[in-house]
């Protein structure tokens, strides 16, 4: 699905010819130097302004509607009632009248069109400055009919980047273990659906419970644990094709798999003889290494986006808490000392943060704190909250949440800033989240 560079079409030719080359380059300008942009800084942010109009066209509603829903959940964007738009039935064609959009305060405005083109949906954009009165981006992506909520997502991430210098998170899926029945007769099901709830799909059947499922870069690969009669045992299952293999563990009890950066290797904790230490095994050639050698627990590794560092949980203090090493298993270090029990660390897709559950207190939280265990930030707290997982630009964090005694895990996101918490738009019971890369 790769955009197109829209320009405005009532220049004459030769002056759309002479500044295609300019408007390329400021196309892709980060908002430093733009009119307008959105700060993402973790002080007092002021939401931006924007309006989303429909688009015209095939699935033309529907598809503003999911950029607008995106937007919103971002916090970054006010998005504005479409019931106060002054002009409507807009031409995508045609430079909007600017002075109707200031007077509702509007900062930046979307207008948008599809059509069908031999048999592919096609769908283009053009985002206003409307202060500023110019255009900041025109884009067009073209698709299968069915698929036209990816588009959205991609006009999303477009805007996102555009306004805000950071790569976006919409076009991306969520791994998770979907819940149902009883406390005492749950089912566990393996499920994937897009970033925002959408066209959910599973995976296992409930015959199974399935456990901290993840992807692979590629995010066409998930692992997960699955407890059987025999123990807790490893899966890979692509996505697209449902083929589901198991990976051979040492022992019976295997635990927080991940895949390694590169897609080629698993790092996992597994029991062998009473002791619980790190491993990690490569799916091309079958060699298993044990990096880790304590008599303590040691366990949930996961590896530094540069492959250089791994980090886990240990008992080997006294208390749980989180321990970095090298890939190699040499140079063990402890990197929390703080109060409280640590656990499921995991890093940012720019390997600067880790994201951690700490329990103090009674309650449950989850933080973040840099690669080295400083500065570290408590970001939501409750009853239950635990599993942390990093959306692909590394700006929110989704993790699972309960409320109370007795009440069911539900999926919820911060902003790394702290702000913006709110619940998933997959409204079931969910637990152990794993977010995608974004899509190719």
């Amino acid at each position: 699905m790769t955009p197109r560079l829209l320009l405005f079409p009532t220049l004459t030719r030769a002056i759309r010819a002479a500044l295609t080359g300019i408007l390329l380059a400021l196309a892709c300008l980060t908002p430093a130097f733009a009119q307008l942009n959105v700060s993402v800084t973790e002080g007092h942010r002021r939401p931006m302004p924007i309006a989303i109009a429909d688009f015209s066209g095939p699935h033309g509603s529907s598809i503003a509607g999911a950029v607008r829903d995106n937007l919103a959940r971002s916090g970054l964007f006010q998005v504005q009632n479409p019931d106060s738009f002054l002009q409507r039935d807009m031409d995508v064609n045609v430079a909007p009248r600017f002075a109707d959009w200031r007077i509702t305060k509007t900062e930046a405005l979307v207008v948008g069109r599809g059509g069908v083109n031999a048999g592919r949906l096609r769908v283009e954009f053009r985002l206003w400055d409307v202060y500023g009165e110019s255009q900041m981006l025109g884009l067009e992506f073209a698709t299968t009919d069915e698929n036209w909520r990816r588009i959205a997502h991609k006009v999303s991430d477009a805007i996102y980047r555009r306004l805000t210098g950071e790569v976006g998170y919409f076009d991306s899926r969520v791994v998770f273990v979907a819940e149902s029945g009883s406390r005492t007769n749950r089912v566990k099901r393996l499920a994937v659906m897009d970033q925002d709830g959408a066209n959910p799909s599973y995976l296992t059947d409930g015959t199974e419970q399935v456990l901290n499922p993840r992807f692979n870069a590629q995010g066409q690969q998930i692992v997960y644990s699955a407890l059987t009669d025999r123990g807790i045992k490893l899966w890979v299952v692509d996505i697209e094709t449902g083929r589901k293999e198991a990976v051979a563990i040492p022992g019976n009890m295997a635990f927080a798999p991940r895949f390694t950066p590169d897609g080629q290797s698993i790092i996992f904790s597994a029991d062998r003889d009473g002791d619980v230490d790190v491993f990690i095994k490569s799916l091309r050639t079958g060699k298993l290494t044990q990096l880790t050698r304590n008599p303590a627990i040691d366990t949930s590794p996961d590896m530094s986006p540069d492959g250089s560092q791994i980090i886990f949980t240990s008992d080997r203090g006294g208390g749980t808490q989180i321990y970095g090493m090298n890939a190699d298993g040499s140079g063990a270090r402890r990197l929390t000392f703080g109060e409280g029990r640590y656990s499921t660390a995991v890093w940012s897709p720019k390997g600067d943060l880790i994201a951690f559950t700490r329990q103090l207190g009674g309650q449950f939280q989850i933080g973040v704190m840099a690669a080295d265990g400083s500065n570290l930030k408590i970001l939501a707290e409750a009853y239950l909250v635990e599993g942390p997982t990093w959306s692909p630009n590394g700006r929110v964090i989704m993790f699972q949440r309960e409320g109370g005694p007795g009440q069911s895990p539900s999926l919820w996101t911060v902003d790394v800033s702290g702000t913006n918490l709110r619940k998933s738009p997959w409204s079931a019971p969910g637990s152990d989240p794993g977010w995608s890369a974004t899509l190719p």
